[in-house]
């Protein structure tokens, strides 16, 4: 007997049997999910160059104090351009400087660390540009960004091991040879890139500062630097200091 007729205009739906359905679950179950919607790479280098919420860029001419000791700690600092001096005073009114930073430094994290107020004074070497981050900004950024997180901590980690070869330094060898050290770092000898054979103009009571000793033995070893050809100032109003490569044989030399 002949099959009855379909309507017209009706739709043929395929049933799958149960051997295709199961077969077409793994299929479906195999595809790699799709990209979330607005998914974004965090741009850290962007993020430390340009303004936004919880954070502006500010400008400091040579000279000029960026925060003083004693002042509130509600923000992170990030120095896009120039070198800045961070120094401490004690109650007697004696002064100490405790590090010069130049680009790409953070300073003043001590209000991550649940510091009321700053510990000690920033204040601009040359002319520089700074990026201020407000202390809830930064820690939301660093609780939702890894790739910022990673880099503050390294950054963190440097540098405190900067602070153990300071006092490695302090305790075991001269002031000629802690003086030597200042100023190769200064001049970021040892570190990656090109070195800043040319440094910004520092007192010798500053350099004092830094190395422990006093502005007589500064002046002293400079001196002795110059004659040696380690060392030799520029001319001009801004009156640099010009670090050779040669002042590591006074690191070196036992």
């Amino acid at each position: 007997m002949a099959s009855p007729r379909e309507p017209k205009g009706s739709t043929k739906i395929a049933v799958l049997a149960p051997s295709d359905q199961k077969s077409q679950r793994t299929r479906n179950s195999t595809r790699p999910p799709p990209p979330p919607k607005n998914s974004r790479e965090f741009d850290t280098q962007a993020f430390l160059a340009t303004i936004g919420e919880g954070r502006k860029t500010m400008l400091f001419p040579k000279k000029q104090t960026v925060f003083v000791q004693g002042d509130p700690a509600d923000a992170v600092f990030y120095l896009q351009t120039g070198k800045v001096r961070l120094a401490v005073v004690s109650k007697t009114g004696k002064e100490a400087t405790i590090g010069i930073l130049s680009d790409g430094s953070f300073f003043g994290e001590g209000a991550l660390a649940g510091q009321p107020f700053r510990m000690g004074s920033a204040t601009a070497m040359t002319d520089c540009a700074v990026l201020r981050i407000e202390k809830k900004a930064m820690v939301d950024v660093l609780h939702r960004e890894h790739t910022l997180s990673d880099l503050f901590v390294a950054y963190l980690l440097t540098r405190n091991i900067r602070y153990e070869e300071d006092l490695v330094d302090q305790l075991f060898n001269s002031s000629e040879k802690r003086l030597a050290r200042v100023l190769l770092m200064l001049a970021h000898f040892g570190k990656e890139g090109i070195p800043e054979s040319v440094i910004p103009k520092l007192s010798q009571e500053t350099l004092a500062e830094m190395v422990g000793t006093t502005r007589s033995r500064v002046s002293f070893f400079m001196n002795r630097f110059r004659k040696l050809g380690f060392i030799n100032y520029a001319g001009g109003a801004e009156g640099g200091l010009h670090v050779h490569s040669s002042l590591l044989s006074v690191v070196l030399h036992d």
